[in-house]
């Protein structure tokens, strides 16, 4: 069975935007930036919320940029050929290799776990990972923890008073101090 991954960068305290709703503070060094490339490389489908599907819609036609280098082209080719699947409920269309969400989240993971395919499920947006993890759908959480402290924001763990148990699966620190940390659930 596919297993589903909720993947994001992160500040110290625990945030993916400041209180502000930056995150600018989440630009990836060159290492950094190919654990993202390497991460894409593993999943079968995206899911996304409107507002990061938005954020992402640079990578549709950054390919077009001749100033990029080779990692970068090569996410911007990954990521572009991606199957995604966007849940809003504002948008009436979206571009590229993505399609609206047709059911909840829970559906959707489940149909998408039946399917025939390779490769995770991962989900990007803590809005929709707070949902997945509410209803015990993340198997793993892999954080790319940057050494800043932003004081509130949108958290990366979800806020449901439940305790989840987790195993270690790998830990790396990158020269720019960012730390990366991939955690399975323990079932």
């Amino acid at each position: 069975m596919r297993s589903v991954t909720y993947s994001m960068a992160v500040s110290l305290d625990g945030y993916v935007v400041g209180p502000d709703g930056g995150f600018d503070w989440t630009a990836p060094s060159e290492d950094v930036f190919r654990l993202s490339v390497d991460e894409i490389r593993g999943v079968g489908v995206h899911l996304l919320g409107r507002r990061l599907y938005e954020t992402m819609l640079y990578w549709e036609t950054a390919d077009q940029n001749p100033a990029l280098d080779f990692s970068t082209l090569d996410f911007a080719a990954l990521w572009k050929a991606l199957p995604k699947v966007v849940f809003s409920t504002t948008l009436s269309a979206v571009q590229g290799n993505a399609r609206l969400a047709s059911g909840s989240l829970a559906e959707e993971i489940e149909r998408l776990r039946a399917e025939p395919g390779e490769g995770d499920i991962a989900i990007g947006g803590a809005t929709l990972a707070a949902e997945a993890a509410a209803s015990d759908l993340i198997d793993e959480y892999r954080a790319r923890v940057h050494p800043v402290l932003v004081g509130g924001g949108i958290p990366f763990f979800p806020q449901h008073e439940r305790r989840v148990d987790l195993e270690l699966a790998e830990t790396r620190t990158f020269n720019s101090k960012v730390v990366y940390l991939r955690y399975r659930v323990a079932r």
